[in-house]
Order: structure tokens, then C-alpha cells, then sequence
């Protein structure tokens, strides 16, 4: 909700812009920048900005009411909507029980993913956490548990929050996820681990709303450099989330998104079909993990 307020505000401020440089000048134009607005409102120079990326709330009231008259908006049901639009974007939503246990900016993306009407992943290191089995996540959490001086409770809670998010998989959602096969070879705690990640993956291919790739080791083909997810909305536009070291980064501008998607569509077009999965992972099975 704070991107979506964010997106029509800003769009609101375009439209201002664009009157006033139709109308007489792009110095005219200058005036309804970002920066600009915040001079004239006293925000601090880079609110209005971090308000429209949707990475701030707006908290105040009085702030949106100087906003919507420095725009022009007279249209009452316009400014109700917007007001109730900002009460919904302050919520708490349950997910922040999690918040001392997870990466900085990872509890917005976690938001948002559960607003999401389609998912799509790619991971060249490890499994997707969407697909992972309880025991992967537990090993692979485990082993950075004494480099990232984590507490046996952060490790817990952060298992918790993963298996939990795996509920989005039996909504109706789209969710496809691209794996490499590096990323299956790289084994995880143990072989026996190994084995429950893969039957894990083959029962999520059942799901009708779930697709899984492979990308064969030896297929030549482009792999992206590092692993994002895209998220589509029903109402908003797309979010590209990457995850860095204890850290999300996430773009939401369409020129971004874009990039991310046409990488996820090379990949997805040139790996096996989904329907191939089951057999790729029962091979390796059968070669790394018996």
C-alpha cells in the first residue's frame, strides 16, 4: 500500500509537471520536481522521492492533505481515496513478529509478496526459498549461523518466516522459479537433505499454479549473474527484489523491471520445459546423492 500511494502521488506530481511545461516552459516544469515540492512543503530534501518509491510512509495526515492542495486535487472522493489509501499503507501487517530476525528490507518485501498476483524467480546458488524443505533451510541457515552471529532463536524464527511464506504456493497465484543446476549440485547439510529438497521440488511441480526450471550445467545458454525475483500486482506495477548481504535491494521503475523480466523470459525460453523437472531431478539424485 505505501507503493501504491506512492505511485499516485507521484503521478499526480507528473501531471503538474507536464500542465505547467505544455503551458508556458520546461523552467515551469523544474518547479514540480521532487526536490522542489519538498522545498515548498519544508519535507526534508529527499521525503518526497523516498515517499513515492514507496520506501518511507507517510505518516502524517497533514502532509498528504499540502500535497493533494499543492497538486490541485479539489475532487473530494479523489482525496478520500487517497486518505484511506494512506490509513491502510500505516498498518501493521503480521509478518513484522518477524522483523528483528530478518535482512534490512526484507520485511516490505515479504509485504509484498504476499500481495503479489504472480512470482517469478531466479536463483543461480542456492534453491529458492519458496521451495525449499524445512531441513534445507534449517542446514543452510545453520552453516552461516556462527558467520553472521546469529542466536539459535534468529535461526529458528528465520526457518519459520521461510515455511510460512510457502503458503503463497497453494493461493492462486502464478510462481515460477528458475534453478540452475549448480544451484542443485551445491549440497546443503547432507545427501538425506539433498533427497527431501528434491522430492520437495517434484511435489511443488504438481501444483497447477507452480512452474520449476532447470538449467542444465552444460546447456549454453545466458544465466543471469545473480539471483531476483519479479513480483506482478494486480493494480500496481512490478517489483524486482535481489537479496545482498543482510540486505534487499528492490527497483520498481519500468525501465529496471524490464531489464529483469527480459532475463527471466531468455532463461525461462531456452531451459527445459517444467514438465522436464521431475526427470532432471531424479537423474541427479540418482548421480550426487545415492
Amino acid at each position: 500500500m505505501r507503493i501504491a500511494l506512492g505511485t499516485e502521488l507521484r503521478a499526480l506530481r507528473e501531471r503538474k509537471k507536464r500542465q505547467a511545461e505544455a503551458s508556458s516552459d520546461l523552467d515551469e516544469g523544474s518547479k514540480w520536481t521532487a526536490e522542489a515540492v519538498s522545498a515548498r512543503l519544508r519535507f526534508s530534501r529527499s521525503k518526497l522521492s523516498r515517499v513515492e518509491a514507496g520506501e518511507i510512509p507517510l505518516p502524517k495526515l497533514a502532509d498528504l492533505d499540502a500535497l493533494l492542495d499543492e497538486y490541485g486535487v479539489t475532487d473530494e472522493q479523489e482525496r478520500d481515496d487517497l486518505k484511506q489509501m494512506q490509513l491502510d499503507s500505516l498498518k501493521v501487517e503480521p509478518i513484522t513478529s518477524y522483523r528483528a530476525f530478518l535482512p534490512s528490507g526484507m520485511l516490505r518485501y515479504l509485504g509484498l509478496e504476499q500481495e503479489s498476483v504472480r512470482i517469478r524467480g531466479y536463483e543461480n546458488n542456492v534453491v529458492h526459498g519458496l521451495l525449499q524443505h524445512e531441513e534445507y533451510a534449517r542446514a543452510l541457515m545453520g552453516s552461516a549461523k556462527i558467520v553472521e552471529e546469529r542466536t539459535t532463536q534468529a535461526v529458528e524464527r528465520s526457518i519459520q518466516a521461510r515455511m510460512e511464506r510457502k503458503a503463497l504456493l497453494v493461493d492462486d497465484r502464478e510462481v515460477h522459479i528458475i534453478l540452475t543446476e549448480t544451484a542443485l549440485r551445491t549440497c546443503v547439510g547432507s545427501p538425506e537433505v539433498m533427497r527431501q529438497q528434491y522430492a520437495e521440488i517434484i511435489r511443488l511441480c504438481g501444483l497447477e499454479n507452480a512452474d520449476v526450471q532447470i538449467i542444465p550445467q552444460d546447456l549454453p545458454t545466458y544465466r543471469a549473474p545473480f539471483n531476483f525475483t519479479v513480483l506482478d500486482f494486480e493494480a500496481l506495477g512490478s517489483v524486482v527484489q535481489a537479496d545482498a548481504y543482510r540486505s534487499v535491494t528492490m527497483w520498481s521503475k519500468p525501465a529496471d523491471v524490464g531489464q529483469f523480466a527480459r532475463q527471466f523470459e531468455a532463461m525461462a525460453k531456452a531451459a527445459p520445459g517444467p514438465s522436464e523437472t521431475p526427470r532432471i531431478l531424479k537423474a541427479l539424485e540418482e548421480e550426487m546423492w545415492k
